[in-house]
């Protein structure tokens, strides 16, 4: 079935369809869905036995909860494809204006997509190629690809277009290896992608393909065909068709027979044993990708969080909810929103909060002084960037220095905005960050799914390196572990250059605890972050968070709403 937001759209798909002979169970044209939303449609489609597969073109999501309800339930049984343009900033404004309604963030629509199991693609070919693709292989249980290739430059395509797109090069292993040498002349690749050269024969390549399907390394195959003066593409697509009958549907397998009408009938050959040919090996390669990406979000749809029975919060959290707004305040203390974190198990650095110079001190000697070194921080309901303002002063070492950062404080923030805006500060001890990794986990709203979760790189640097992953709370430990698996600091965090590994199970199960705060009080917390999260080898340590709270919910102390 094929849905479309745009006419033109469909006009153009269905004059193609007749030439490349491509039925459809049902053809929708919805435009700016007036009186029907997706779920409604998929919904509908989900129980039309005629119905294989839904390709949509999207603009706009409209009904979010309405889609991700109904895709999450029917991409059980049924492929759901989107192409959703509008990832820039200029064709999400020509969307908008097309169907008069605003689009959500790009990145919080590719976190849901992934959630209830719907595969984004980029281009209009590709709808129809991974519907068709997906009609005929199985799905592969990992991104490791083989590629066998008579000619090393498709090889080296291939392999760029498959890292590009998320995949990887199988490592074959070495009883595969041996074998390949036995059969291959020595100047084959001796490597993945496995060159057979050009004179390889039909021969050569069935068996080439059998061996790379059998490696346990290999989740998958791609065979590149280039008409050579003596290749037999017609010859080599009927072993390649015998191949697949024996691998049985446990991987899939691609290929690519480049050329015009020389390997014609060879790819007429494949196409009727169920290998899906290629014009490019390089679209081979990302359909491979494709498949394996729709392979875990399907997985994800298995994923159920569930509450934590040993993590109870107090009426605490209520309180300071209660109390800050009966202040009439949406931000909370440094010392507030650490207060809430320590409720529900995300452990905080030592935090003393001190209204004068004199109790400055005497925190500090008290924490840590005369022998280690503390911090001081701003207190204060109006201002959220501390280091903004001259709000933070680090490796203080003695009375006289803690004295003096405090009154150095308090003269530049009232000076600038106003005695009511330094409310004290927060003491802390110094935390030694040498050997230590600096995170961001946070949430913010978005207009159409709610609260979404961030995690990635932290610290004062975060908003330029922009490694982050987004997801739907709330959160189990594998799909706490995939968010972090997104990330580019998640190499690192298991252990780079001698550095030990951070404790993995503790920051998911932080990430999870952090999923159920958010669910549990987002009606009353707009915004919530932590930065940093101290990670290491020793632990995580939250020494930095930040809580704004709704305008227009209330809470009384007893943590009923009003």
């Amino acid at each position: 079935a094929f849905i479309s937001q745009s006419g033109a759209m469909c006009t153009s798909i269905l004059d193609w369809s007749l030439q490349a002979n491509v039925g459809f169970s049902s053809f929708v044209s919805i435009g700016s869905m007036a009186d029907i939303n997706w779920g409604d449609i998929i919904y509908y489609l989900g129980d039309d036995p005629k119905t294989k597969a839904i390709a949509i073109y999207m603009e706009t999501i409209g009904d979010a909860r309405s889609f991700m309800s109904a895709a999450s339930e029917v991409a059980f049984t049924k492929p759901i494809i989107v192409i959703k343009p509008g990832r820039t900033e200029q064709a999400a404004a020509a969307a908008a204006s097309h169907t008069g309604s605003l689009a959500g963030s790009d990145d919080v629509l590719d976190a849901a997509f992934k959630r209830c199991g719907v595969l984004r693609v980029n281009k209009i070919r590709e709808v129809f190629e991974i519907v068709e693709l997906l009609g005929k292989q199985p799905l592969p249980r990992g991104n490791s690809l083989a590629v066998v290739t008579n000619a090393g430059g498709p090889g080296v395509i291939s392999t760029d277009a498959l890292i590009g797109s998320g995949g990887q090069l199988a490592c074959l292993g070495d009883d595969t290896m041996a074998k390949l040498n036995d059969l291959l002349p020595s100047h084959w690749s001796h490597s993945n992608p496995i060159d057979i050269l050009g004179d390889a024969t039909p021969d050569t390549y069935a068996r080439s393909v059998e061996l790379a399907a059998m490696d346990p390394a290999c989740h998958g195959v791609l065979v590149i065909l280039t008409p050579q003066s003596m290749t037999d593409p017609s010859k080599t697509a009927r072993g390649i068709a015998e191949v697949a009958k024996k691998v049985g549907g446990a991987k899939p397998i691609l290929a690519s027979w480049m050329g015009g009408q020389g390997v014609t009938e060879g790819r007429e050959i494949l196409d009727e044993a169920g290998v899906v040919t290629y014009d490019y090996p390089d679209s081979a390669a990302e359909m491979f990708t494709y498949m394996w990406k729709y392979s875990l979000n399907i997985s994800h749809l298995y994923e159920t969080p569930r509450w934590c029975a040993e993590m109870r919060p107090d009426q605490a959290v209520d309180v300071i909810i209660a109390n800050a707004q009966s202040e009439g305040r949406t931000i909370l203390t440094e010392l507030e929103s650490k207060q809430i974190l320590s409720a529900y198990s995300i452990p905080t650095v030592q935090t003393v909060l001190a209204m004068t110079a004199e109790e400055a001190v005497s925190a500090a000697e008290s924490m840590v002084l005369p022998t280690e070194r503390v911090v001081l921080k701003l207190n204060s309901t109006s201002i959220t960037h501390k280091s903004d303002v001259g709000g933070v002063k680090l490796n203080l070492s003695g009375p006289e220095q803690v004295r003096n950062a405090f009154l150095e404080m308090e003269e530049s923030v009232c000076k600038r905005f106003g005695k009511d805006a330094f409310l004290g500060v927060t003491v802390q001890p110094m935390v030694d960050m040498k050997n230590a990794y600096e995170l961001i986990v946070g949430a913010s709203p978005d207009s159409q799914f709610g609260p979404v979760m961030l995690f990635g790189s932290g610290g004062i640097l975060c908003e330029v390196f922009k490694d982050k992953s987004l997801a739907l709370p709330p959160l189990n430990s594998n799909l706490a572990h995939i968010m972090m698996e997104d990330t580019k600091i998640y190499r690192a965090l298991e252990g780079i250059r001698g550095n030990d590994s951070i404790d993995m199970t503790a920051l998911e199960k932080l990430l999870v605890n952090f999923s159920h705060l958010i669910m549990e009080k987002w009606q009353f917390i707009r915004e919530i972050d932590i930065n940093p999260l101290l990670a290491s080898s020793e632990g995580l340590l939250a020494l930095d968070a930040r809580v704004i709270l709704h305008d227009s919910t209330h809470m009384d102390v007893d943590g009923e709403m009003s």
